[in-house]
């Protein structure tokens, strides 16, 4: 005779939600007051990004590199997603 108790599906899903979500509960979302209103501080590092995309582009224009760079559109946005993971870094990465 088995005595030990089945796990099902639910009991395993809710388990690993747990577990998951625990980390949560002790600092909240990373977000700031600005004008009286909370944003999401991807947000900002979102805007750095676009910022330095800009930037990257008009420094290929003017420096004469967007003649022959290839994949200008790539290497921008790449330069971009960088700068907006590193202030995401060093802002909030512990």
């Amino acid at each position: 005779m088995n005595t030990r108790p089945s796990l099902d599906a639910n009991t395993l899903l809710t388990a690993l939600i747990s577990i998951v979500l625990s980390g949560c509960a002790d600092r909240g979302a990373p977000s700031f007051a600005l004008a009286g209103a909370y944003f999401p501080a991807w947000m900002i590092c979102a805007l750095f990004g676009i910022i330095a995309t800009i930037g990257a582009r008009l420094g290929f224009v003017i420096s004469g590199l967007a003649t022959v760079l290839p994949y200008q559109l790539f290497v921008c946005t790449s330069i971009g997603v960088c700068v907006a993971l590193l202030a995401w870094l060093l802002w909030f990465g512990q």
